[in-house]
């Protein structure tokens, strides 16, 4: 009745000292920011190729963003995890 879902401490009592590691995992918005830049290099190798390099500048404009952006998210998600592994 009282089962809330989480995990029982009844491995954690068995003397185990050695602390779980999670396994590393991708942030999903990093991996979306990932798509759209290799989508839109895609869309810029195109727009050149077919001689539009206005459309193309404003691909590689996206691409930048969309590159820092997975960046940024993957600090993130690491700087958390660290954290996490830090304090609990």
């Amino acid at each position: 009745m009282g089962d809330t879902g989480g995990r029982s401490n009844a491995c954690s009592s068995a003397g185990s000292s050695v602390p779980r590691q999670e396994p590393a995992v991708m942030p999903r918005l990093a991996l979306y920011a990932l798509a759209v830049c290799l989508l839109a290099v895609a869309a810029a190798v195109v727009s050149f190729v077919r001689g539009d390099a206005f459309l193309g500048v404003v691909w590689i404009l996206l691409v930048g963003l969309s590159s820092n952006m997975t960046w940024y998210y993957l600090k993130r998600g690491r700087a958390a995890r660290d954290e996490h592994s830090i304090t609990g």
